[in-house]
């Protein structure tokens, strides 16, 4: 099947200059958008900085997600995906990272029609217009993007009509200390700070084994790696387990009857009962100052030195495992013009929608192009960085953000109206006693 055959007329296009659409992520959502407007006939690039499509999905490959198929795939990738020999996962089951990669975003990503448009290794340091920088106003919106993009050791550029920055959040990590940045004396023991969601049972077990670990974070991210965790101390004599958070408490791992995804709730669930059992060590109310190196009985260590309650508190720990959420990279982004919340960092009409003192994860309202454009013409932020630090986000939202998005650059304002967002319910609305953003795995 051609590009052609798979297209649907275009009333009135909004791009400029013939050039393709750039997409900036070969993620779920990134993918997505290019299913969105090949249906469209619109050209476009995907620019990746990982060697492969998804590979922010691939470095949590063994998590097993809580949302079922019948939420992680796009329906414009279906229909793509349909005219191949493509077999459907059921819709009722919850793969891990790792198939979800290979049952779904692998063969989405190798399609004729898309694979061709891919460029991996290939990061997006800036954007920009073609000669005009964020001051100029004069002809901007009839100006081609401009994007620098390092491959390798060279640096290079490419124009667009539009761009759709899918890149996510997964590599820009919120700093261990509660004032957002890194614990001072961080830099001297940046080799004990293990990334979120580690695979603790099976290639870091090693890591882990016979050691104190401490996870620091209140968010789905953090649960699933305190029940491996707990697994593993039960299969290793001296290992053990603590968790540290800022609050009175884990509101974000909520274990409500009320969530319609019982494997969300069945995680809080969990945690909350090995805590209760002794299995895991919650340290409450602790805010972290400082990191200093230390010697442990197993090696190398670290020590965790803050406050608990107003008062001094340390603890000596082997290992920290960072869950503390997510952040957006802007810096590619400032010679263009954003209109971004000062609170969450989100485009600014979306953020009230999504503010994590209020909204859950199902109490979102439905949303797309209107509720993401920026004053920078034909530019949008999708997916898990549409949120900046919310932590509220699903797949099934990302989807339908860049479906109601290629339809307004496609001239179909009807369509790109017409937003429809269904997702499941979850129990549980956030306080202000739940603090700053924490990352929530996996949707």
């Amino acid at each position: 099947m051609t590009l052609l055959e798979l297209s649907r007329p275009v009333r009135r296009t909004l791009l400029v200059g013939g050039l393709p659409v750039a997409i900036i992520g070969a993620g779920p959502v990134g993918l997505a958008a290019a299913a969105h407007l090949l249906e469209r006939g619109i050209d476009f690039r995907i620019y990746e900085a990982g060697a492969s499509a998804a590979s922010s999905v691939a470095s949590w490959a063994h998590v097993r997600l809580f949302s079922p198929w019948s939420l992680l795939i796009d329906p414009a990738a279906r229909r793509l995906l349909a005219t191949t020999d493509w077999v459907q996962p059921d819709a009722d089951s919850l793969p891990t990272g790792a198939e979800l990669v290979e049952r779904y975003l692998a063969p989405l990503a190798a399609h004729e029609h898309i694979a061709s448009r891919i460029h991996t290794g290939s990061t997006v340091e800036a954007v920009s217009r073609q000669g005009v920088d964020r001051t100029r106003s004069a002809a901007r919106s009839a100006t081609p993007f401009v994007l620098r993009i390092r491959t390798g050791a060279e640096l290079g550029e490419v124009t667009a009509s539009a761009v759709i920055d899918a890149s996510g959040t997964y590599t820009s990590p919120n700093g261990l200390s509660s004032n957002g940045f890194e614990p001072l004396g961080a830099e001297q023991v940046v080799d004990r700070i293990v990334p979120a969601l580690p695979d603790v049972l099976g290639s870091g077990r090693a890591r882990f084994a016979g050691r104190h670990t401490t996870v620091v974070g209140a968010g789905h991210s953090a649960a699933n790696t305190l029940i491996a965790l707990a697994q593993l101390a039960r299969e290793e004599p001296g290992t053990r387990v603590s968790w540290v958070v800022r609050n009175s408490g884990a509101a974000r791992v909520s274990a409500s009857p009320d969530d319609a995804l019982q494997a969300r709730a069945s995680i809080g669930a969990r945690v909350a009962a090995l805590v209760a059992d002794g299995e895991i060590s919650l340290v409450d109310r602790f805010e972290i100052a400082r990191l200093r190196p230390a010697v442990s009985t197993t090696g190398n260590g670290v020590v965790i030195v803050g406050v608990r309650r107003g008062e001094p508190f340390e603890i000596a720990t082997d290992n920290i495992v960072r869950a503390t959420g997510f952040r957006p990279d802007l810096s590619m982004l400032r010679e263009l013009r954003l209109e971004l919340d000062d609170i969450v960092e989100a485009p600014r009409r979306l953020a009230p929608m999504i503010d994590p003192n209020l909204h859950s994860c199902g109490t979102v309202e439905p949303h797309g192009f209107a509720e993401l454009r920026h004053p920078e013409p034909n530019f949008f932020i999708a997916g898990m960085k549409s949120y900046g630090r919310a932590p509220t986000f699903l797949l099934s939202t990302g989807y339908e953000q860049v479906r109601s998005i290629v339809a307004w650059l496609a001239g179909d304002v009807a369509a790109a109206s017409a937003v429809q967002l269904v997702l499941p319910a979850t129990g549980v609305c956030s306080t202000a006693d739940a603090g700053g953003a924490e990352g929530g795995c996996c949707a």
